[in-house]
């Protein structure tokens, strides 16, 4: 039996059919900038007509050694991570970032229980270099990428050796919402704070590096006596009820230092339930300065820190790193206090 299967065009196939080199066709894809516009323009329309899609990225990968991916390590579920929108500002900059360079992101998300993804999946991955958001110290999934010998970028992480670095001043930041706080009288603080906390021993830097902030600047006005309650980062059902237990205690704080923006939208929520008004019952500070902080009923005072400046580092580091160059010290974006209408005077 004779097959009518028709022949795929190939890369010849189109460079016979313009009339320039197999080369030339595969910068028309791989490296346009080596191209007029108008020969990419031509070869591109040619290789439509012809019904070539273009380079196998299998062949590609196997002849460059490269896959093309970075593989991005979340600490929760993506359904979980994606209603953060910090995460989704800073993971869109590093996005826009590697874009020109070819790579595309594979995210790897973690449990529930917030321990990154699994050490066999990051073993099993195909990728060129490992970015990890925020996870806690010591999680299996940093030790698969050492295993793998794969570059490191880490987020919002302590630094760790030959590894890029970028973050915020978590600490900074913190002591700047107490501080504002204090100075507009308020003396009964409750702190409402991210999972997994136990004081200073949190595996999350953040919640290490913010908490002291807090309590630092609170002791040094004499203030010690702090309420520290955990609320699940994402969980707005259980940060509310976290929110509630501070606000109907016995001795209720007058204002409340939360460790998120959305802790503090749950924290408002919370009080606004109660009948409690905002700022004039309690004073709320959020961090962050998400888009909705501006927005919010009433407008949050938050700890402003440059998410779309952090995830363009981290991207920066991404194709430094990928590109053979060495690693750079850590990078801490500098944060400042957006002072809105979630906080006033005793």
């Amino acid at each position: 039996m004779t097959s009518s299967r028709r022949r795929r065009p190939t890369l010849d196939d189109v460079a016979e059919a313009v009339g320039v080199s197999r080369a030339t066709v595969s910068n028309a894809y791989n490296r346009p900038d080596q191209l007029s516009a108008q020969l990419r323009e031509q070869i591109l329309r040619v290789a439509g007509e012809l019904g070539y899609p273009g380079p196998n990225p299998t062949a590609r990968s196997l002849a460059t050694s490269r896959t093309g991916a970075i593989a991005f390590l979340l600490d929760s579920s993506l359904s979980a991570a994606f209603s953060d929108p910090a995460l989704s500002i800073t993971l869109d900059a590093l996005a826009k970032t590697v874009e020109p360079t070819g790579n595309a992101l594979l995210l790897l998300p973690g449990r529930e229980a917030q321990e990154g993804p699994p050490a066999s999946r990051v073993l099993a991955a195909q990728a060129d270099i490992a970015v990890a958001y925020s996870l806690a110290d010591g999680t299996p999934a940093l030790e698969a990428v050492r295993t793998r010998g794969l570059p490191l970028v880490v987020i919002d992480q302590p630094p760790l050796p030959d590894t890029a670095r970028v973050g915020c001043d978590d600490r900074g930041g913190a002591s700047l919402a107490a501080r504002h706080l204090v100075e507009l009288g308020h003396r009964r603080f409750g702190i409402l704070a991210a999972p997994r906390l136990s004081a200073v021993t949190s595996p999350f830097h953040g919640t290490r590096e913010r908490l002291a902030g807090y309590l630092d600047t609170l002791a040094a006005a004499g203030i010690t006596d702090v309420t520290i309650t955990e609320a699940p980062w994402l969980s707005a059902s259980t940060a509310r009820a976290a929110a509630t237990d501070l606000l109907t205690a016995s001795e209720r704080p007058t204002a409340l230092l939360c460790m998120s923006d959305q802790l503090a939208f749950a924290a408002i929520a919370a009080a606004h339930r109660l009948g409690l008004r905002v700022p004039a019952d309690v004073s709320i500070v959020g961090f962050d300065d998400t888009p909705q902080a501006a927005w919010s009923e009433p407008p949050l005072t938050t700890v402003r820190q440059d998410l779309a400046g952090k995830g363009r580092v981290a991207g920066e580091l991404v194709v430094d790193l990928l590109a053979a160059a060495p690693v750079p010290p850590p990078v801490e974006l500098p944060v400042s206090l957006a002072v809105r209408e979630s906080t006033a005077a005793i």
